[in-house]
């Protein structure tokens, strides 16, 4: 009874053994890569095995190297295959959020990229399977997306090692290329940046992030800049202000008021920035005034001013503000009589050379806004 317990323990040491793979180099001296960009909120990621022209200049394109077309491998189960665009196992391209390959959508996942190499174009395949070794197993039926682009031949300098490659950056799209030898097979890649951070954020806000009050108002100020989703963005802005998490501060409010402007509900948006103003320190009224004036409402900057005068009294930046107000309306003696005013009461030698500069300005009979 030992001894066959003892044989059977050997036979399971064995085994074991027998299943650890040692860590070695990529077989056939080829190279194992992986490159990551961000577009947007959106991550690409594409690994992949890269074999090298190894002195094959001239016979890599349309040669068992890289085939063209779909051809029969003498492996594996599938009978017309495409190039597996790289060496080894899959290559792999993943995404974060749904994109649009050259115009074309696809969702967000991992998939096995795959080429259908020809002399004057090139059909991507972005297959749902990306476990498989190279393309032996390829099935047509797990093509999520086939889109075709021309490639560039005749590129200048050699390139010894398959690589991917992005370029021309912008906020929601990038060029992804293929480049070996002396071509590349470039595409575009582009994200619905506006709807895919909203997407994003919503999510977030049914987090942990939702208990964060400066990040619902956050959201809302990002809707409310970009012009889209404004009647959620105001239920945002609402729960930047109530609930356990919100606070009523100057920012909340405007950002609220503002998003009712846009909605085309101007007494509610009013009431908002009254709200907004009876919470503001005396620089967001200052900052407010100041940003009404640029936006060529002098009338209601001179309101604001003189209510920042009426809440925090007299200081140099209200007097500041009041200069500024009544010579936006044209009122240049006025403003100078409140500068130099706010000259006075200035508290460093800063805001004193500012001021001097702005009384002279005055003094001459001109605007200083």
């Amino acid at each position: 009874m030992k001894k066959l317990q003892l044989c059977a323990l050997f036979l399971c040491a064995a085994l074991w053994v027998s299943a650890q793979n040692l860590t070695q180099p990529t077989g056939g001296g080829n190279q194992t890569c992986g490159i990551l960009q961000r577009v947007g909120i959106t991550d690409i990621e594409i690994r992949w095995n890269a074999p090298g022209v190894k002195g094959r200049e001239g016979k890599v394109w349309g040669t068992p190297v890289a085939h063209y077309g779909f051809q029969n491998l003498g492996f594996g189960t599938a009978k017309e295959s495409p190039w597996r665009a790289g060496a080894n196992e899959n290559t792999t391209i993943s995404f974060s959020t749904d994109v649009q390959v050259e115009g074309k959508p696809l969702a967000k996942g991992k998939y096995g990229f795959f080429i259908a190499v020809y002399p004057d174009s090139c059909t991507l395949i972005f297959s749902k399977s990306s476990t498989a070794w190279g393309s032996f197993f390829y099935k047509p039926q797990d093509d999520a997306l086939r889109v075709t682009v021309r490639q560039q031949k005749n590129m200048p300098t050699s390139r010894e090692w398959l690589g991917y490659e992005f370029s021309d950056p912008t906020e929601n799209s990038a060029i992804v290329a293929l480049a070996w030898e002396h071509w590349r097979i470039p595409f575009r890649v582009s994200v619905d940046l506006n709807n895919t951070v909203v997407s994003a954020m919503r999510r977030d806000l049914e987090s942990t992030a939702g208990f964060v009050g400066s990040n619902w108002q956050q959201a809302a100020n990002f809707c409310l800049q970009k012009n889209i989703n404004l009647e959620e963005a105001l239920s945002w802005a609402d729960n930047s202000l109530g609930s356990f998490f919100g606070t009523e501060t100057f920012t909340n409010y405007q950002t609220k008021a503002d998003i009712l402007t846009k909605l085309n509900r101007p007494a509610e948006a009013e009431a908002a920035m009254q709200k907004a103003i009876s919470k503001a320190t005396i620089f967001e009224l200052h900052g407010y005034g100041r940003q009404l004036i640029a936006d060529k409402k002098p009338a209601k900057a001179m309101e604001v001013f003189q209510a920042n005068y009426k809440q925090n009294g007299d200081t140099w930046p209200t007097h500041v503000g009041l200069a500024r107000g009544y010579s936006a309306l044209g009122d240049q003696k006025k403003a100078l009589e409140h500068a130099k005013i706010a000259l006075g009461q200035a508290p460093d030698d800063l805001n004193k050379k500012n001021l001097e500069s702005l009384i002279k300005t005055l003094s001459e009979g001109k605007a200083i806004n």
